[in-house]
């Protein structure tokens, strides 16, 4: 039984020393290995590999950077076996070279075989960029992107795919390439995109790039220009408005030229176009609600929907102010309530009335001041034709310059007033149309001439000074503000050439109406008539006095033979009468 026994346990140690020796033959320093994690402490992690003994490996092999541990027991890993320790009887293990073998070895692979790895960006260096893809590599700067990339700050901290360029593991030089896989990836879409690519289809792409005239966006492979007009049926005033860098989009293949590789895209046709029925949908006198878009010299665009603007001319835009700029009135984003009132689908023009949505004030000036009735309000303004006068808020009456005074002549309306008088004044004419209203002064009061005819009827003397002296005859004011002519011919019995040499302005001359033109409010004068009223007014008193001296005679010689009768009859007082009547001579 000894025997036995000591037989079989000599029997065992020749075994396990076998599996021992076999286990040792089958990996060779400086191979992966399959292990299982027996324990992780604070500093060591214990792996089996199936030897007599474990192995430890630091815990700072486990650590990632941002201090989390990253094993835990009973965990199958890959160990890099380095040998065994003579001294301690175990395994030298590690699991960073582990893994930075497997590294090389994927880099290798991928170098032979046309591959690509991943790898993050971690650092800007001279002349490109560091990347790591388990191992530090070297991206240069023309690698980045398709294109040189003037920032390749921008680049750093992402995560790519890389083709390896070369490699070198005794040096540990590994250089990659973004462009390259790029290249190799956009050929092969851009293959497939020349199979579907006809105008007519629609296809998603991302945008690729943003100019001031519109878009490019990536079909796969192929570029393709989406302009600006092309975006929205409705303004875009910049295409970043409307798209983003990244962002995916639907579009429709416009034009696509083969040979010059050149694709014109378009968002807004694969809607409906909104103008084929805008004249149904805004029939000319709708009131609509808009947004202010824009804004012109001459104007504010107001969208109504979208791709759908009118223009508010600035002639529409209020009933009362003179608008000089429509940003006096509205401004961009501002809501308003305005009128169609004019729709051209061919053009794409719809006109606007935004004055049109208020009550028109003209209207009610209309009614609240009629024709006849008087109003008062201050000189706004004065032009050499007349005074514009404040009637309402934001509504002036001309005063014309005939209509300040009946009779005087008024050469400039300053004569009279000034900017800020109050005034009365009688409304003439509104025309609502034209927005204009005609007021009147003068019509305060009576017109003179409606009179002139009973004051001044023809043959009254009139006097007046001279204020006018022409070659065709002399004016003279007979009262305020009116003035007779006296024609040359009317000046004097005698044929008068000039009338200068004989009248002077400021003299004070008696005439004699000659007319009166009430329609033409004209007076004629006349000294040549006054003259001859003069003289016949002479003859008359001559005449007078001569008729009574005939009378006064034809007395006396009465009386004298009435005496000489008593005489003769022996009258007593006879003898005495013809002292009285010789003393009386």
């Amino acid at each position: 039984m000894e025997q036995s026994r000591d037989a079989a346990v000599a029997g065992g140690e020749n075994d396990f020393g076998a599996l021992f020796e076999q286990s040792l033959k089958a990996v060779r320093p400086g191979e992966i290995v399959r292990g299982r994690v027996v324990t992780v402490t604070r500093d060591f992690v214990t792996v089996d590999i199936g030897f007599k003994s474990e192995g430890q490996i630091p815990i700072q092999e486990f650590v990632d950077r941002f201090g989390n541990v990253g094993v835990h027991e009973d965990e199958d890993i890959d160990v890099y076996f380095d040998g065994t320790d003579s001294e301690h009887g175990g395994v030298l293990l590690s699991r960073a070279k582990a893994e930075q073998l497997k590294v090389w070895r994927t880099i290798e692979e991928a170098f032979q075989s046309g591959g690509a790895v991943e790898g993050t960006v971690v650092g800007k260096v001279k002349g490109g960029l560091r990347v790591d893809v388990g191992v530090p590599a070297f991206l240069p700067g023309s690698h980045a992107d398709l294109r040189p990339a003037r920032n390749l700050d921008r680049y750093i901290g992402q995560c790519y795919r890389f083709a390896i360029l070369k490699v070198n593991r005794a040096r540990g030089n590994v250089v990659v390439s973004r462009r390259a896989l790029l290249e190799h990836e956009r050929d092969h879409l851009r293959e497939e995109t020349m199979k579907v690519l006809e105008e007519g289809v629609i296809l998603e792409g991302t945008v690729k790039n943003i100019t001031d005239y519109g878009a490019f966006v990536d079909l796969g492979g192929i570029d393709g220009l989406l302009h600006v007009t092309d975006m929205s049926w409705g303004r875009v005033n910049r295409p970043s408005d409307v798209v983003k860098v990244g962002e995916q989009v639907k579009v429709v293949v416009l034009k696509f030229d083969p040979e010059r590789g050149r694709v014109s895209l378009g968002m807004k046709q694969i809607m409906p176009d909104p103008w084929s029925s805008v004249a149904e949908r805004f029939p000319i006198g709708a009131r609509l609600h808009g947004k202010v878009v824009s804004l012109a010299d001459y104007g504010a665009f107001v969208e109504l929907e979208p791709g759908i603007e009118g223009l508010v001319h600035i002639s529409e835009m209020s009933w009362t102010k003179r608008v000089t700029h429509p940003s006096k009135v509205v401004e961009p984003g501002q809501d308003v309530d305005v009128l169609v009132l004019d729709i051209d689908p061919a053009n794409r023009r719809i006109s606007l009335g935004l004055k049109q949505a208020a009550p028109n004030p003209w209207e009610l000036l209309r009614v609240n001041h009629p024709v006849g009735s008087r109003v008062e309000g201050t000189v706004k303004h004065i032009a050499d034709f007349g005074l514009f006068v404040g009637v309402e808020e934001g509504i002036d009456g001309l005063v014309h310059i005939s209509d300040l005074h009946w009779t005087k002549k008024v050469k400039h309306p300053g004569e009279l007033y000034k900017k800020g008088d109050p005034i009365e004044a009688v409304v003439l004419n509104i025309d609502v149309e034209n927005e204009r209203i005609a007021l009147g002064v003068k019509q305060l009061s009576e017109d003179p001439w409606l009179t002139m005819p009973q004051r001044y009827p023809v043959g009254r003397r009139v006097k007046g000074k001279v204020t006018t002296v022409a070659d065709f005859g002399v004016f003279v004011e007979i009262e305020d503000g009116v003035e007779g002519l006296i024609h040359v011919s009317q000046l004097s019995n005698e044929r008068v050439e000039k009338p200068q040499g004989l009248f002077q302005v400021g003299q004070e001359l008696e005439t004699e109406v000659a007319h009166v033109d009430t329609r033409e409010r004209k007076i004629g004068l006349s000294i040549k008539a006054l003259r001859r009223s003069e003289e016949r007014e002479e003859m008359e008193s001559y005449l007078q006095r001569e008729r009574e001296g005939a009378r006064f005679s034809f007395e006396d010689i009465l009386n004298q033979e009435l005496r000489l009768d008593r005489d003769e009859s022996g009258h007593p007082d006879a003898k005495e009468q013809p002292e009285k009547d010789k003393s009386s001579e």
